[in-house]
């Protein structure tokens, strides 16, 4: 450059014009709803609990086991015993057929065996929830009374989980009918983290002398673990938050017992079927502390869940010769 030349004027970086700026001021304003509206449901619902946890205290009520309305007499323990293990009892049933489905379908059935299962699949996530109630009080509370659980009384009757009177509607029930509707979520989720598994993997365990069960088990189960345990965690999330088709076949009875035979209660039940009935503020809080507990639950294995899902996307895991 000459000693008189002007210097050129430095190059000014677009900032996006009017459009793209108000599409992201958009996008953020719908995040911070979000968090907005989460943050006013748990003020609400401790603003409404306040009464019946002062009345109480915190501990006190969630160790309780009495719950009487009339008494003012109220205690959390029954409904957590209930949610608990019909959500367990859920897992339990689930998780092995959800992960087995999803490592069959993605890693040995044929791609028209693919798109034949699929569709069960699909149409299993979307029935409401009020039809698994129906067609558990019309189909599985009779064939769990009259064949399921005498054969397990008969036969396991030594335990406590299968000693009491076969009624149909208990625990087992609600574990039941739980176990179909999480097996959608866990099966998908399953499929979508096993998809993402390397195919240099499978080549390098099958290169090795691998049979096909040899290469899922020490290559691809390993690395989508994360993952699998992540769907298994948001199909926990469905199992304890479901309302009303564990209403329509668990027995709701606030009473804690061994047996899976016995009616119980559960979160979700006891907020349906008496907060509209509810009365007295002690009464109105109790509810809301029980769904301050269940948001709580929720929102942490959500939370979890989201964190172990994003985790298999990193990377391959360092995998075990």
């Amino acid at each position: 450059m000459s000693p008189g030349a002007e210097s050129p004027a430095p190059r000014r970086v677009p900032r996006g014009n009017l459009g793209d700026r108000a599409y992201g001021a958009a996008l953020v304003a719908l995040g911070v709803t979000v968090l907005l509206a989460a943050g006013l449901i748990v003020l609400v619902l401790v603003q409404t609990a306040r009464p019946a946890l002062a009345a109480s205290g915190i501990l006190p009520f969630i160790s309780g086991s009495d719950w009487d309305p009339v008494q003012d007499s109220f205690g959390a323990l029954p409904f957590i015993y209930g949610t608990v293990v019909t959500s367990v009892l859920a897992l339990l049933l689930a998780v092995p057929v959800g992960v087995g489905l999803a490592v069959f379908l993605t890693e040995m059935a044929p791609p028209k065996v693919r798109a034949v299962v699929a569709f069960p699949l699909e149409l299993l996530a979307a029935i409401p929830s009020v039809v698994y109630g129906l067609w558990g009080v019309f189909v599985l509370v009779p064939w769990l009374r009259d064949h399921l659980e005498p054969a397990l009384a008969g036969a396991l009757g030594f335990l406590p989980l299968f000693q009491g009177p076969p009624l149909g509607m208990g625990f087992l029930a609600a574990g039941l009918i739980l176990a179909v509707m999480v097996l959608p979520t866990i099966t998908s989720i399953s499929i979508e983290v096993l998809r993402t598994v390397p195919g240099s993997l499978r080549e390098a365990a099958f290169a090795l002398g691998a049979t096909r069960w040899e290469a899922i088990r020490m290559a691809v189960l390993p690395y989508g673990r994360d993952g699998i345990l992540g769907a298994v965690l948001l199909g926990l999330g469905r199992a304890l938050g479901e309302t009303m088709a564990v209403t329509m076949v668990i027995g709701n009875s606030p009473e804690i017992h061994a047996s899976l035979f016995a009616p119980g209660y559960t979160l979700p039940s006891i907020i349906a079927n008496e907060f509209a009935e509810a009365t007295g503020a002690l009464h109105t809080g109790a509810l809301a502390a029980l769904g301050l507990i269940l948001f709580a639950v929720t929102i942490l294995l959500n939370a979890a869940a989201r964190l172990l899902v994003r985790a298999v996307r990193r990377g391959p895991r360092r995998v075990a010769a």
